[in-house]
Parts: C-alpha cells; sequence; structure tokens
C-alpha cells in the first residue's frame, strides 16, 4: 500500500510572471511549520517533487531537509497541468511508496478529487500549505483512499 502526500504551496505574494512568484513571510513560516510536521511522519524512502514555480519549490525546501532527501522539479505539476497526466505519471512510479508532491491550486484540489472520487470536477479546497494523505494500491481515479487533510494551523 503506498502513501501519498499532495501539498499546495504556502502563502504567495502577487506578481508577474506567476512563475516567480516568491513565498511571503507567512508563507515561508507556514511551510516550515508543514516541514516540521512531515518530520514526524517518519517517511522512509520519500520521494519529493515540486513543481518548477518558485513558490512550490521554496515550500518544498524545508519539507526536504525535514525528509532527508532532495525535492525533484516535475514540470507537469504546475497550476493548469492535468490531473490525469498527474495519475498517468503516478502510475509510472510503482516502485516508490511514498511520494510528496508540491503544487498549487486548482491542480492539488483536482488531483485529489480524481484520485479519491474518479472525477476532477470541482476539486477539494485546499489552504496555503495544505496537505491531503492519501493511500492506494494503484495511483488511478477513483482508487485512493483520502485518510487525513492537514493544514498548518492544525498544528500546535
Amino acid at each position: 500500500m503506498g502513501r501519498l502526500y499532495i501539498m499546495r504551496h504556502g502563502e504567495a505574494s502577487p506578481g508577474h510572471p506567476d512563475s516567480e512568484r516568491e513565498l511571503t513571510a507567512r508563507g515561508q513560516a507556514e511551510a516550515e511549520r508543514m516541514a516540521g510536521w512531515f518530520g514526524q511522519q517518519a517517511l522512509e524512502g520519500a520521494r519529493l517533487y515540486a513543481s518548477p514555480y518558485r513558490r512550490a519549490y521554496q515550500t518544498a525546501l524545508p519539507v526536504a531537509r525535514a525528509l532527508g532527501v532532495e525535492p525533484e522539479v516535475l514540470p507537469i505539476i504546475t497550476p493548469d497541468d492535468s490531473p490525469a497526466a498527474v495519475c498517468d505519471w503516478l502510475l509510472a512510479q510503482a516502485g516508490d511508496d511514498v511520494i510528496v508532491l508540491v503544487s498549487h491550486m486548482p491542480l492539488v484540489g483536482l488531483l485529489t478529487e480524481l484520485l479519491t472520487e474518479g472525477r476532477a470536477s470541482h476539486g477539494l479546497g485546499y489552504p496555503t500549505a495544505g496537505v491531503a494523505e492519501l493511500e492506494g494500491e494503484i495511483w488511478a481515479a477513483g482508487c485512493a483512499r483520502l485518510l487525513r487533510f492537514t493544514a498548518p494551523h492544525d498544528i500546535r
């Protein structure tokens, strides 16, 4: 049984181009808080993938330190990428027991809905730096179970 953690980036400042937006001080604090949470999860052998957008990569860096891994850039997890394409990619990662994706709305909400409900119509709402933990034998539409959802404000 594999685990998939789908994380939205921390709060980001406005700006243009979208791909260059950076985390705010609050967004950095959210990323650090969630990194502490990840560090308590005992995710041996986790693989960490981040969107190439600056704010997602900045969010992934403290998580990577907590997990003791290097973040890998995954070009197919930007805001408007296809959840179905990400599912196809996940299916090809059969050897990875634990995968962490750091991405954006609306993709994170749509991907979570597709994996758990079998459709990607409205998507789940994600606060900044929120994490959905899914469990599944196969990462295909409707084949995962949402175990829990954790946001920075849930961590004391």
